[in-house]
Protein backbone atom coordinates (compact mmCIF):
# COMPACT_ATOMS: atom_id res chain seq x y z
CA UNK A 1 0.00 0.00 0.00
CA UNK A 2 1.42 3.40 -0.99
CA UNK A 3 2.04 6.03 1.70
CA UNK A 4 -0.64 8.30 0.16
CA UNK A 5 -3.29 5.57 0.31
CA UNK A 6 -2.20 4.67 3.84
CA UNK A 7 -2.56 8.32 4.89
CA UNK A 8 -6.10 8.51 3.51
CA UNK A 9 -7.11 5.29 5.27
CA UNK A 10 -5.67 6.57 8.55
CA UNK A 11 -7.61 9.80 8.11
CA UNK A 12 -10.78 7.85 7.33
CA UNK A 13 -10.32 5.69 10.42
CA UNK A 14 -9.70 8.76 12.59
CA UNK A 15 -12.92 10.54 11.60
CA UNK A 16 -14.94 7.29 11.68
CA UNK A 17 -13.80 6.52 15.24
CA UNK A 18 -14.38 10.10 16.40
CA UNK A 19 -17.92 10.16 14.99
CA UNK A 20 -18.71 6.75 16.46
CA UNK A 21 -17.60 7.93 19.89
CA UNK A 22 -19.29 11.35 19.88
CA UNK A 23 -22.57 10.26 18.29
CA UNK A 24 -23.11 7.62 20.96
CA UNK A 25 -23.20 10.13 23.81
CA UNK A 26 -25.05 13.40 24.32
CA UNK A 27 -25.45 13.92 20.57
CA UNK A 28 -26.83 10.44 19.78
CA UNK A 29 -30.41 11.70 19.42
CA UNK A 30 -29.33 13.96 16.54
CA UNK A 31 -28.46 11.12 14.18
CA UNK A 32 -30.28 11.42 10.87
CA UNK A 33 -31.83 14.82 11.63
CA UNK A 34 -31.89 17.82 9.31
CA UNK A 35 -31.21 18.16 5.61
CA UNK A 36 -33.26 19.41 2.65
CA UNK A 37 -36.90 19.76 3.64
CA UNK A 38 -36.02 19.03 7.28
CA UNK A 39 -33.80 21.94 8.29
CA UNK A 40 -36.25 22.79 11.09
CA UNK A 41 -35.34 19.61 12.98
CA UNK A 42 -33.36 20.28 16.20
CA UNK A 43 -31.60 23.29 14.71
CA UNK A 44 -30.22 24.61 18.00
CA UNK A 45 -28.93 21.17 18.95
CA UNK A 46 -27.34 20.68 15.54
CA UNK A 47 -25.66 24.07 15.91
CA UNK A 48 -24.24 22.93 19.26
CA UNK A 49 -23.04 19.70 17.61
CA UNK A 50 -21.24 21.59 14.88
CA UNK A 51 -19.56 23.88 17.39
CA UNK A 52 -18.44 20.73 19.18
CA UNK A 53 -16.96 19.52 15.90
CA UNK A 54 -15.17 22.86 15.51
CA UNK A 55 -13.69 22.63 18.99
CA UNK A 56 -12.14 19.29 18.01
CA UNK A 57 -10.86 20.39 14.59
CA UNK A 58 -13.48 18.73 12.39
CA UNK A 59 -14.89 21.74 10.55
CA UNK A 60 -13.34 23.17 7.38
CA UNK A 61 -11.10 20.11 6.93
CA UNK A 62 -10.28 21.08 3.34
CA UNK A 63 -9.23 24.63 4.17
CA UNK A 64 -5.49 25.39 4.26
CA UNK A 65 -3.95 25.07 7.70
CA UNK A 66 -3.07 28.77 7.83
CA UNK A 67 -6.80 29.54 7.83
CA UNK A 68 -7.72 27.05 10.54
CA UNK A 69 -8.37 23.99 8.37
CA UNK A 70 -6.62 20.64 8.26
CA UNK A 71 -5.27 21.08 4.75
CA UNK A 72 -6.88 17.78 3.84
CA UNK A 73 -6.22 16.41 0.36
CA UNK A 74 -9.08 15.83 -2.06
CA UNK A 75 -8.96 12.12 -1.19
CA UNK A 76 -9.12 12.91 2.53
CA UNK A 77 -12.03 15.32 1.99
CA UNK A 78 -13.88 12.56 0.12
CA UNK A 79 -13.23 10.22 3.04
CA UNK A 80 -14.51 12.83 5.53
CA UNK A 81 -17.78 13.50 3.70
CA UNK A 82 -18.43 9.80 3.10
CA UNK A 83 -17.75 8.80 6.70
CA UNK A 84 -19.87 11.68 8.01
CA UNK A 85 -22.81 10.50 5.92
CA UNK A 86 -22.24 6.83 6.71
CA UNK A 87 -22.34 7.66 10.43
CA UNK A 88 -25.82 9.14 9.86
CA UNK A 89 -24.53 12.32 11.51
CA UNK A 90 -26.91 15.30 11.57
CA UNK A 91 -27.08 17.61 8.56
CA UNK A 92 -24.65 20.50 8.79
CA UNK A 93 -25.96 23.97 9.64
CA UNK A 94 -22.82 25.86 8.54
CA UNK A 95 -22.37 24.41 5.06
CA UNK A 96 -22.98 27.71 3.23
CA UNK A 97 -20.27 29.48 5.20
CA UNK A 98 -17.83 26.57 5.27
CA UNK A 99 -18.23 25.20 1.76
CA UNK A 100 -19.23 28.27 -0.27
CA UNK A 101 -18.14 31.56 1.26
CA UNK A 102 -15.03 30.28 3.03
CA UNK A 103 -13.30 28.96 -0.11
CA UNK A 104 -14.40 32.10 -1.98
CA UNK A 105 -12.69 34.34 0.57
CA UNK A 106 -9.59 32.14 0.70
CA UNK A 107 -9.15 32.43 -3.07
CA UNK A 108 -10.51 35.93 -3.74
CA UNK A 109 -10.82 37.87 -0.47
CA UNK A 110 -8.48 40.45 1.01
CA UNK A 111 -6.31 39.62 3.99
CA UNK A 112 -8.57 41.83 6.12
CA UNK A 113 -11.67 39.91 4.99
CA UNK A 114 -10.02 36.58 5.70
CA UNK A 115 -8.97 37.69 9.18
CA UNK A 116 -12.44 39.06 9.96
CA UNK A 117 -14.65 36.26 8.65
CA UNK A 118 -12.81 32.93 8.36
CA UNK A 119 -12.24 32.29 12.10
CA UNK A 120 -15.94 32.84 12.87
CA UNK A 121 -16.96 30.48 10.05
CA UNK A 122 -14.56 27.79 11.20
CA UNK A 123 -15.79 28.10 14.82
CA UNK A 124 -19.45 28.16 13.67
CA UNK A 125 -19.96 31.46 15.46
CA UNK A 126 -21.52 33.24 12.46
CA UNK A 127 -23.87 31.58 9.97
CA UNK A 128 -24.21 32.69 6.35
CA UNK A 129 -26.85 32.60 3.63
CA UNK A 130 -26.61 33.20 -0.10
CA UNK A 131 -28.27 36.30 -1.63
CA UNK A 132 -28.39 35.44 -5.32
CA UNK A 133 -31.87 34.68 -6.69
CA UNK A 134 -34.55 37.35 -7.06
CA UNK A 135 -38.08 37.46 -8.45
CA UNK A 136 -37.58 37.39 -12.26
CA UNK A 137 -33.85 36.71 -11.76
CA UNK A 138 -33.46 33.16 -10.53
CA UNK A 139 -31.74 31.02 -13.11
CA UNK A 140 -31.13 34.21 -15.14
CA UNK A 141 -28.92 35.49 -12.36
CA UNK A 142 -27.32 38.26 -14.41
CA UNK A 143 -30.68 40.06 -14.39
CA UNK A 144 -30.56 40.85 -10.66
CA UNK A 145 -31.99 44.25 -9.78
CA UNK A 146 -30.88 44.58 -6.17
CA UNK A 147 -28.65 47.64 -6.17
CA UNK A 148 -25.97 49.03 -3.89
CA UNK A 149 -24.76 52.64 -3.85
CA UNK A 150 -21.55 53.86 -2.27
CA UNK A 151 -22.18 56.36 0.54
CA UNK A 152 -18.88 57.45 2.02
CA UNK A 153 -17.27 54.44 3.63
CA UNK A 154 -20.37 52.22 3.28
CA UNK A 155 -22.51 50.52 0.68
CA UNK A 156 -26.28 51.10 0.92
CA UNK A 157 -28.33 48.17 -0.38
CA UNK A 158 -31.90 48.20 -1.76
CA UNK A 159 -33.71 45.23 -3.30
CA UNK A 160 -35.15 41.78 -2.72
CA UNK A 161 -33.75 38.26 -2.67
CA UNK A 162 -35.81 35.07 -2.69
CA UNK A 163 -35.36 31.34 -1.97
CA UNK A 164 -32.68 32.37 0.55
CA UNK A 165 -32.01 29.17 2.45
CA UNK A 166 -31.61 29.53 6.24
CA UNK A 167 -31.66 33.33 6.15
CA UNK A 168 -33.85 33.24 9.27
CA UNK A 169 -31.02 31.47 11.14
CA UNK A 170 -28.11 33.46 9.66
CA UNK A 171 -26.22 36.54 10.78
CA UNK A 172 -24.68 37.39 7.39
CA UNK A 173 -25.55 37.17 3.68
CA UNK A 174 -23.27 37.39 0.64
CA UNK A 175 -25.27 39.47 -1.81
CA UNK A 176 -24.94 39.86 -5.57
CA UNK A 177 -25.99 43.45 -6.28
CA UNK A 178 -25.72 45.95 -9.11
CA UNK A 179 -23.29 48.73 -8.21
CA UNK A 180 -22.78 50.19 -11.69
CA UNK A 181 -25.21 50.99 -14.48
CA UNK A 182 -24.80 48.65 -17.42
CA UNK A 183 -23.47 50.46 -20.47
CA UNK A 184 -25.32 50.01 -23.79
CA UNK A 185 -24.12 46.82 -25.44
CA UNK A 186 -22.34 45.57 -22.32
CA UNK A 187 -22.80 41.98 -21.17
CA UNK A 188 -25.79 41.51 -18.78
CA UNK A 189 -23.62 40.72 -15.77
CA UNK A 190 -21.41 43.80 -16.11
CA UNK A 191 -21.53 46.12 -13.11
CA UNK A 192 -22.41 43.53 -10.45
CA UNK A 193 -20.60 43.33 -7.12
CA UNK A 194 -20.31 40.67 -4.42
CA UNK A 195 -21.08 42.22 -1.02
CA UNK A 196 -20.94 40.82 2.53
CA UNK A 197 -23.99 42.21 4.36
CA UNK A 198 -24.97 41.83 8.05
CA UNK A 199 -28.61 40.79 8.51
CA UNK A 200 -29.19 41.98 12.07
CA UNK A 201 -29.71 45.66 11.27
CA UNK A 202 -32.45 48.15 10.36
CA UNK A 203 -33.33 47.91 6.69
CA UNK A 204 -33.39 44.09 6.54
CA UNK A 205 -36.62 42.11 6.68
CA UNK A 206 -36.72 38.31 6.44
CA UNK A 207 -39.97 36.52 5.60
CA UNK A 208 -40.04 32.70 5.67
CA UNK A 209 -41.74 30.97 2.72
CA UNK A 210 -43.96 27.96 3.43
CA UNK A 211 -43.02 25.04 1.17
CA UNK A 212 -44.97 22.06 -0.14
CA UNK A 213 -43.67 20.13 2.85
CA UNK A 214 -45.31 22.61 5.24
CA UNK A 215 -41.92 23.75 6.55
CA UNK A 216 -40.03 26.99 5.90
CA UNK A 217 -36.31 26.67 5.34
CA UNK A 218 -35.96 29.37 2.73
CA UNK A 219 -37.06 32.96 2.75
CA UNK A 220 -37.66 36.28 1.07
CA UNK A 221 -35.13 38.89 2.17
CA UNK A 222 -35.84 42.59 1.67
CA UNK A 223 -33.10 45.23 1.79
CA UNK A 224 -34.33 48.79 2.31
CA UNK A 225 -31.32 50.95 3.05
CA UNK A 226 -29.27 48.17 4.66
CA UNK A 227 -25.62 49.10 5.08
CA UNK A 228 -22.28 47.33 4.99
CA UNK A 229 -18.71 48.72 5.14
CA UNK A 230 -17.04 49.65 1.87
CA UNK A 231 -14.36 47.03 2.51
CA UNK A 232 -16.93 44.23 2.48
CA UNK A 233 -16.90 43.81 -1.30
CA UNK A 234 -15.13 40.64 -2.46
CA UNK A 235 -13.03 41.27 -5.54
CA UNK A 236 -13.21 44.66 -7.21
CA UNK A 237 -16.52 46.55 -7.44
CA UNK A 238 -18.13 45.50 -10.72
CA UNK A 239 -16.34 42.13 -10.69
CA UNK A 240 -19.09 40.35 -8.76
CA UNK A 241 -20.08 37.97 -11.54
CA UNK A 242 -16.66 36.31 -11.59
CA UNK A 243 -16.70 35.90 -7.81
CA UNK A 244 -20.29 34.61 -7.81
CA UNK A 245 -19.45 31.97 -10.43
CA UNK A 246 -16.44 30.88 -8.38
CA UNK A 247 -18.74 30.36 -5.38
CA UNK A 248 -21.06 28.17 -7.46
CA UNK A 249 -18.07 26.03 -8.43
CA UNK A 250 -17.24 25.37 -4.77
CA UNK A 251 -20.90 24.51 -4.11
CA UNK A 252 -20.65 21.47 -6.36
CA UNK A 253 -17.39 20.03 -5.04
CA UNK A 254 -16.46 16.85 -3.19
CA UNK A 255 -19.08 17.42 -0.48
CA UNK A 256 -21.64 16.03 -2.95
CA UNK A 257 -20.18 12.56 -2.24
CA UNK A 258 -21.69 12.80 1.23
CA UNK A 259 -24.98 13.75 -0.39
CA UNK A 260 -24.75 10.60 -2.47
CA UNK A 261 -24.38 8.45 0.63
CA UNK A 262 -27.69 9.92 1.77
CA UNK A 263 -29.18 9.10 -1.62
CA UNK A 264 -27.92 5.53 -1.32
CA UNK A 265 -29.51 5.20 2.10
CA UNK A 266 -32.84 6.39 0.68
CA UNK A 267 -32.54 3.96 -2.21
CA UNK A 268 -31.76 0.98 0.03
CA UNK A 269 -34.69 1.81 2.30
CA UNK A 270 -36.95 1.98 -0.75
CA UNK A 271 -35.77 -1.45 -1.92
CA UNK A 272 -36.57 -2.84 1.53
CA UNK A 273 -40.03 -1.27 1.37
CA UNK A 274 -40.69 -2.69 -2.10
CA UNK A 275 -39.78 -6.15 -0.88
CA UNK A 276 -41.89 -5.82 2.26
CA UNK A 277 -45.09 -4.58 0.63
CA UNK A 278 -44.86 -6.76 -2.49
CA UNK A 279 -44.20 -3.92 -4.95
CA UNK A 280 -40.96 -5.63 -5.99
CA UNK A 281 -43.05 -8.36 -7.65
CA UNK A 282 -43.95 -5.82 -10.35
CA UNK A 283 -41.33 -6.14 -13.14
CA UNK A 284 -41.66 -2.42 -14.00
CA UNK A 285 -40.89 -1.47 -10.41
CA UNK A 286 -37.90 -3.82 -10.38
CA UNK A 287 -36.63 -2.29 -13.62
CA UNK A 288 -36.87 1.23 -12.18
CA UNK A 289 -35.08 0.16 -9.01
CA UNK A 290 -32.23 -1.30 -11.08
CA UNK A 291 -32.03 1.92 -13.10
CA UNK A 292 -31.88 3.90 -9.85
CA UNK A 293 -29.01 1.71 -8.63
CA UNK A 294 -27.02 2.25 -11.83
CA UNK A 295 -27.70 5.96 -11.51
CA UNK A 296 -26.07 5.97 -8.08
CA UNK A 297 -22.94 4.37 -9.52
CA UNK A 298 -22.87 6.90 -12.34
CA UNK A 299 -23.16 9.80 -9.90
CA UNK A 300 -20.24 8.55 -7.85
CA UNK A 301 -18.07 8.15 -10.95
CA UNK A 302 -18.99 11.68 -12.06
CA UNK A 303 -17.96 13.12 -8.69
CA UNK A 304 -14.71 11.16 -8.43
CA UNK A 305 -13.55 11.95 -11.95
CA UNK A 306 -14.48 15.61 -11.96
CA UNK A 307 -17.47 15.83 -14.28
CA UNK A 308 -18.51 19.34 -15.29
CA UNK A 309 -20.49 20.88 -12.39
CA UNK A 310 -23.53 21.58 -14.57
CA UNK A 311 -23.58 17.99 -15.83
CA UNK A 312 -23.31 16.66 -12.28
CA UNK A 313 -26.07 18.92 -10.98
CA UNK A 314 -28.39 18.08 -13.88
CA UNK A 315 -27.84 14.36 -13.33
CA UNK A 316 -28.28 14.12 -9.57
CA UNK A 317 -31.28 16.45 -9.42
CA UNK A 318 -33.25 14.41 -11.96
CA UNK A 319 -32.16 11.14 -10.35
CA UNK A 320 -33.40 12.29 -6.95
CA UNK A 321 -36.68 13.65 -8.30
CA UNK A 322 -37.27 10.34 -10.10
CA UNK A 323 -36.54 8.46 -6.86
CA UNK A 324 -39.29 10.47 -5.15
CA UNK A 325 -41.73 9.54 -7.90
CA UNK A 326 -40.67 5.89 -7.67
CA UNK A 327 -41.22 5.98 -3.90
CA UNK A 328 -44.83 7.05 -4.42
CA UNK A 329 -45.38 4.21 -6.88
CA UNK A 330 -43.87 1.72 -4.45
CA UNK A 331 -46.12 3.08 -1.68
CA UNK A 332 -49.20 2.82 -3.89
CA UNK A 333 -52.47 4.38 -2.79
CA UNK A 334 -51.26 4.64 0.82
CA UNK A 335 -48.74 7.24 -0.31
CA UNK A 336 -51.53 9.74 -0.99
CA UNK A 337 -52.66 9.86 2.65
CA UNK A 338 -51.05 12.09 5.26
CA UNK A 339 -49.96 10.29 8.41
CA UNK A 340 -51.91 12.65 10.67
CA UNK A 341 -53.80 15.90 10.88
CA UNK A 342 -53.43 18.52 9.69
CA UNK A 343 -50.48 17.76 7.42
CA UNK A 344 -48.04 15.26 8.89
CA UNK A 345 -45.86 13.78 6.17
CA UNK A 346 -43.85 10.58 6.32
CA UNK A 347 -40.31 10.39 4.93
CA UNK A 348 -41.40 9.17 1.49
CA UNK A 349 -43.99 11.90 1.04
CA UNK A 350 -41.47 14.52 2.11
CA UNK A 351 -38.93 13.10 -0.33
CA UNK A 352 -41.44 13.20 -3.17
CA UNK A 353 -42.55 16.77 -2.48
CA UNK A 354 -39.21 18.38 -1.69
CA UNK A 355 -37.31 16.68 -4.52
CA UNK A 356 -39.56 18.58 -6.95
CA UNK A 357 -37.33 21.56 -6.11
CA UNK A 358 -34.08 19.74 -6.93
CA UNK A 359 -34.33 20.53 -10.64
CA UNK A 360 -35.01 24.23 -9.90
CA UNK A 361 -32.73 25.47 -7.12
CA UNK A 362 -29.00 26.08 -7.69
CA UNK A 363 -29.77 26.62 -11.38
CA UNK A 364 -32.75 25.10 -13.16
CA UNK A 365 -32.32 22.15 -15.50
CA UNK A 366 -33.06 24.36 -18.50
CA UNK A 367 -30.20 26.68 -17.57
CA UNK A 368 -27.86 23.75 -16.88
CA UNK A 369 -28.58 22.34 -20.34
CA UNK A 370 -27.79 25.69 -21.94
CA UNK A 371 -24.50 25.89 -20.03
CA UNK A 372 -23.55 22.35 -21.08
CA UNK A 373 -24.47 23.02 -24.71
CA UNK A 374 -22.73 26.38 -25.04
CA UNK A 375 -19.74 26.15 -22.68
CA UNK A 376 -18.95 22.44 -22.66
CA UNK A 377 -19.96 21.30 -26.12
CA UNK A 378 -19.31 24.61 -27.88
CA UNK A 379 -22.70 24.71 -29.61
CA UNK A 380 -24.11 28.02 -30.92
CA UNK A 381 -25.69 30.22 -28.30
CA UNK A 382 -29.43 30.10 -27.91
CA UNK A 383 -31.12 33.09 -29.66
CA UNK A 384 -31.99 35.78 -27.14
CA UNK A 385 -34.24 38.80 -27.44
Amino acid sequence: MSSAVSSVEEFRTEIRDWLSDRLSGEFAALKGLGGPGREHEAFAERLAWERHMAAHGWTCVGWPKEYGGRGASIEEQIAFHEEYALADAPARVNHIGEQLLGPTLIDHGTEEQKARFLPAIRAVEELWCQGYSEPDAGSDLAAVRTRAVRDGDEWVVHGQKIWTSLAHESQWCFVLARTESRAPGARPHAGLSYLLVPLDQPGVEIRPIVQLTGTSEFNEVFFDGARTPAGHVVGAPGDGWRIAMATLGYERGVSTLGQQVGFRREFEALVDLARANGAAADPLIRDRLVRAWTGLRTMRANALYGADPSMAKLYWSHWHRDLGELAMDVRGAAGTLAAGAPYELDDWQRLFLFSRADTIYAGSSEIQRNIIAERVLGLPKEPRA
